[in-house]
């Protein structure tokens, strides 16, 4: 793992086909992250010297309020003394960061634009992780994941991916699969400039260091960027500690948004990301994730006798689609509904988007239609976001709306039933660490759609 740190100082090497000399670095953390755990074991003696060496090629510190200790769940970062509020806890310089922005112009020149930064610094840690040895970053190289490690959804085999088919991460998972050989087959050709190298660069290496960077790298203005140190801290989805950028003074630096008691595990927030997000891009989950969605798609039924000119009608009013916090988008059939807090009272219920839409369902006429768009001419231009006037033609849209949502549940339900017991001792440790996350994935969308349904009730029930 973080062994054999050592001293080493910035010299030539392969690496140099791809990256500038004073730029090069590497990682992030195990992301199984769970808040509540108990501590192992205070210091890691593994990477004991890690920040001492990381300072030292920085030529600056970079904390002095934290230490690298291990949890159940892996390595992770905890308070060497009292932390205050306010406190920044690292201060990490780009000079020690890698980002596309270290590919030499002889490389970047093979690349496209349709080449994303993840997959640029993927290509340098490829590089790395081809010297072995003669990497200066091996001892880094060394502690990340092997690829039967990690549990992302791109990594999960046929049968564990049926365990996940209710979700929407399904799909998202199988898009992504297929990106990613397209993204391969792009970049292959410059890769094979450099057979003395990459010449063995396989689809399976390229996913791994991408998987690695994707789960590990921070966004800035140069794309994506891998931290050093800052990847050791884990995840708590209600923390307001994040990785913040100065641009001025060139740093990546974290905030404590809490006191810490000296030993107490730090941690910060990756994003405000749902399990389904967690799982597909970190490989791993939350027990209970407020930060939870579902994404629910609804079509007009082809036996509808006016499905030509709904589904016109719909495409000519919908919005452009806008990626949420979990980087999904949605389109015309196709709607994000979080957790609904109360059944009664105020709240923002189930999308408008979503209400419109059955409202447009249920109309059974050219005429129905025709006062739909008027309204919308007349407003916002959003359709159908008013309710109906007839109370019983209200109930009726909200009722498709039910009765969708009520056969959803009744899926995830049988999901959840089939995958029985997650602690069973008959099955070997990766496919139930993966039953187990997909447990807390279709618990967390399932408890969204009861929600929704609740209020569905609630409100059919107000209008009679």
């Amino acid at each position: 793992m973080l062994s054999r740190a050592g001293t080493s100082q910035p010299r030539w090497s392969l690496g140099q086909l791809f990256f500038t000399f004073s730029h090069r670095f590497s990682a992030r953390l195990n992301f199984s992250s769970i808040s509540e755990v108990k501590v192992l074991n205070h210091l890691d003696d593994e990477c004991g010297d890690f920040l001492p060496w990381l300072e030292r090629k920085a030529g600056v510190q970079v904390s002095s309020k934290l230490y690298i200790g291990k949890v159940s769940y892996g390595r992770s970062l905890f308070a060497s003394r009292d932390i205050q509020i306010g406190d920044c806890i690292l201060r990490v310089p780009y000079s020690v960061q890698i980002s596309s922005d270290n590919l030499l112009p002889k490389a970047s020149a093979l690349l496209d634009d349709q080449v994303e930064s993840v997959t640029k610094v993927a290509i340098a840690l490829l590089v790395e992780q081809k010297l072995g040895w003669e990497s200066e970053w091996a001892h880094y190289v060394s502690c990340l994941p092997q690829l039967g490690e990690m549990n992302s959804t791109i990594f999960w085999s046929r049968s564990e991916l049926d365990m996940i088919c209710q979700s929407f991460v399904y799909q998202e998972t199988i898009k992504q699969k297929a990106q990613l050989e397209k993204d391969f087959l792009r970049i292959k050709p410059a890769l094979e400039q450099f057979p003395h190298i990459l010449r063995r660069i396989t689809f399976k290496d390229f996913i791994h260091a991408y998987a690695l960077v994707k789960s590990r790298a921070w966004g800035s203005t140069k794309g994506v960027s891998l931290i050093p140190f800052a990847d050791f801290l884990n995840h708590d989805g209600v923390s307001e500690a994040i990785v913040l950028n100065d641009e001025d003074k060139h740093v990546s630096e974290v905030i404590a948004d809490r006191n810490y008691a000296a030993h107490e595990e730090v941690l910060i927030r990756y994003g405000k990301f749902s399990n389904a997000t967690l799982l597909l891009d970190f490989g791993f989950t939350l027990p209970y994730n407020i930060h939870d969605q579902v994404k629910v798609q609804i079509d007009i039924p082809h036996h509808d006798l006016l499905r030509e000119t709904k589904l016109e009608i719909l495409k000519k009013h919908y919005l452009p689609a806008i990626e949420d916090d979990n980087g999904f988008k949605t389109s015309w059939d196709s709607f994000i509904i979080k957790e609904v807090k109360s059944a009664v009272g105020k709240g923002k219920g189930v999308p408008q988007s979503l209400r419109a839409f059955a409202r447009v369902l249920c109309c059974t006429s050219h005429q129905d239609l025709s006062d739909l768009v008027l309204e919308a001419v007349q407003n916002d231009g959003r359709l159908a976001r008013r309710p109906f006037k007839s109370r019983s033609k209200e109930i009726q849209a909200h009722e498709i709306l039910l009765s969708h949502l009520t056969r959803l549940i009744e899926e995830y339900n049988a999901s959840v039933k089939s995958l029985g017991n997650a602690a069973s001792p008959s099955i070997c440790k990766r496919f139930a660490l993966r039953r187990q996350m997909t447990l807390h994935l279709l618990a967390g969308e399932l408890r969204i759609l009861k929600s929704a349904s609740a209020w569905l009730k609630n409100y059919c029930a107000s209008l009679l």
